[in-house]
């Protein structure tokens, strides 16, 4: 828990400063109380005494009450300051952190573990901050204060208040050793609840398709089960506390006044009134010395969840990013769009073997290269090592003549228009899913919007936006889901179109459309990108055909490097795709 507070801003660190003196300021008049008790007593019942008196000293303890209640209020305005912002800036840092993770780093960590760290753990340390943090002073300050303030007032007394705190500190030592694995367990099963509750709504059509409702039910009630068991042994556990706080603190109470009355009945008549007095401040200290106990265990039921929780953000933001920033914000002069590879090999984190080897070629400006190949032969691997989502494992990969490692990440990523395997669009309206990115800030709206219909128009989807309610600015679901999959193919290869890239790559991005669309796609991205290096993945020969290179991979390796004429003669792989998808005739046309 120590370690995260090296995020605390100077600021709060000052707010927690003043926060302790405030505590310690509270203690202070709740222990200077009793004093003005054992005053009222005394002139009560000492002869001859006046209610003024009385007045007077009722008067100096509804001060310290007041004084007290003060503190406790600018303490706990204060608490519930830094717990607010201290976890925004958490959960600002987690965010920005978790976005530089390469997708080896994300493959450390589940979506809903990620998620439930930037939310449930993140409020277990506000609510720690806000609840616990001062009283982990206020709890031991009050204990010992007290303990000093009664010591000296009667042997018999201090005996049965050290009895009390002995069997408390036994009690809760034993208590925390029992739960403090079981708060480890619980944000577990809470991420284990998050995984499956996510993955039910997101595959709802396959757990339909396949009635599988009762499975998914059955899986959900086993992990909540779980989670609602361990739930319930924590807070049975800790429900024991309170009764058996105040158990103490009744028997420690019967405990003073039988050995005060046991005490005064021995005493002498010049000393009953002396021991009364001290009885009466005693009872009230040892209450204070049991209240700060008290709220001891209330910090040792927050303390090792919020502990778990911390270790848990520390995982994430402790992580090393792998993908590190270059220096590099431009190429060689000479050579915009050039995309080369060489002799690089790559291989997945913690595999034994390549997934890549040896693999050597050039694209240069304005050229279109295609990569096929059966099903694992690394065509998305491949092209997914020129964004930077993963780096080579040997040799080198080179964006207009520049290692891409020696890149900025920004100006790499800002030459590149790249649409994915699956197509994703984010909530909001059709232009702000294609006008994506920093660079739709830059513009003026209208050439925004500009823009963003001449890229739809590229992608073909102007035609199915226009029949929408409110055309591009028709909502969009989380995740695309209320477009059909051919339409977030079109949406996704127009987002790419429309910044205007100098390399373009389609990972196998053409899959939802059909050929006759395909075609139309592929002959507008021809007239309107001619500029513009293009790298196509693709299973179908009908979309690589017309590339000016293409190159065939076959277990991680390059069989196959030319036009399709070349390699319908040079390559078998090739051929044998080619012949399993087109006639004769539509081969040589």
């Amino acid at each position: 828990m120590l370690r995260i507070c090296k995020y605390l801003s100077k600021l709060e660190i000052g707010e927690l400063i003043l926060g302790v003196a405030l505590v310690i300021s509270q203690v202070w008049f709740d222990l200077k109380l009793p004093d003005y008790m054992s005053d009222v007593t005394r002139i009560v019942e000492t002869p001859n005494s006046k209610v003024s008196q009385v007045w007077t000293a009722g008067g100096k303890m509804l001060l310290i009450s007041l004084g007290s209640i003060a503190c406790a209020i600018a303490t706990g305005f204060i608490a519930a300051r830094v717990a607010a912002t201290f976890t925004q800036r958490l959960r600002s840092l987690e965010f920005k952190h978790v976005e530089s993770f390469s997708t080896q780093e994300l493959g450390n960590f589940s979506t809903a573990s990620l998620i439930t760290r930037s939310t449930n753990d993140i409020t277990q340390i506000q609510m720690f901050i806000t609840m616990g943090l001062l009283l982990i002073v206020r709890a031991p300050v009050m204990a010992v204060w007290a303990v000093l303030k009664i010591a000296g007032k009667g042997f018999e007394w201090t005996v049965a208040t050290g009895v009390a705190v002995a069997f408390l500190v036994v009690a809760i030592i034993i208590l925390m050793s029992m739960v403090g694995p079981k708060f480890r367990s619980m944000q577990r099963l809470t991420d284990n609840i998050n995984l499956v509750a996510r993955e039910n709504l997101t595959g709802l059509r396959v757990v339909r398709a396949y009635n599988a409702e009762d499975y998914q039910e059955e899986k959900f009630d086993h992990a909540n089960d779980d989670l609602t068991s361990t739930q319930l042994f924590t807070n049975r556990a800790i429900a024991v506390l309170m009764p058996m706080m105040n158990t103490v603190l009744n028997g420690l109470m019967l405990a003073v006044y039988w050995i005060g009355a046991y005490l005064i009945e021995q005493a002498t008549l010049g000393d009953k009134l002396t021991l009364f007095s001290n009885m009466v401040v005693f009872s009230s200290y040892s209450v204070q010395v049991i209240m700060g106990f008290l709220l001891m265990s209330m910090v040792f039921v927050l303390l090792p969840r919020a502990n778990v929780s911390a270790n848990r953000i520390l995982e994430v933001l402790d992580t090393p990013i792998s993908i590190s920033d270059g220096s590099r914000d431009d190429g060689e002069q000479g050579l915009k769009g050039t995309v080369e590879f060489r002799n690089m090999g790559f291989k997945y984190p913690d595999a034994k073997h390549n997934v890549l080897d040896d693999i050597s070629f050039t694209v240069s400006k304005g050229q279109t290269i295609a990569f096929i190949g059966a099903t694992g032969s690394g065509k998305s691997t491949l092209i997914n090592l020129v964004p930077r989502f993963y780096d080579a494992s040997s040799g080198q990969v080179l964006v207009d003549g520049v290692n891409v490692k020696d890149y900025k990440l920004s100006a790499l990523r800002n030459k590149i228009g790249y649409v994915p395997q699956e197509s994703f669009l984010f909530r909001g309206t059709v232009e702000s899913n294609i006008a994506y990115g920093a660079k739709a800030d830059a513009i003026s709206p209208e050439k925004r919007k500009e823009g963003v219909e001449t890229a739809a128009s590229i992608a073909h989807a102007t035609e199915f936006v226009e029949k929408m309610p409110e055309g591009f600015d028709s909502p969009i679901a989380q995740s695309g889901s209320n477009v059909s999959g051919g339409q977030k193919q079109r949406l996704s290869i127009a987002r790419a179109v429309w910044s205007k890239p100098e390399i373009l790559i389609f990972d196998d991005s053409f899959s939802a459309l059909d050929f006759k669309t395909d075609r139309e796609v592929r002959d507008a991205l021809a007239r309107e990108t001619a500029g513009s290096t293009v790298m196509i993945v693709a299973q179908r020969i009908g979309t690589i055909m017309n590339a000016d290179t293409i190159v065939v991979l076959d277990e991680g390796r390059i069989v196959g490097v030319g036009t399709h004429k070349q390699l319908l003669d040079s390559c078998e792989i090739y051929r044998q795709i080619a012949e399993s998808q087109l006639s004769a005739k539509e081969l040589v046309d």
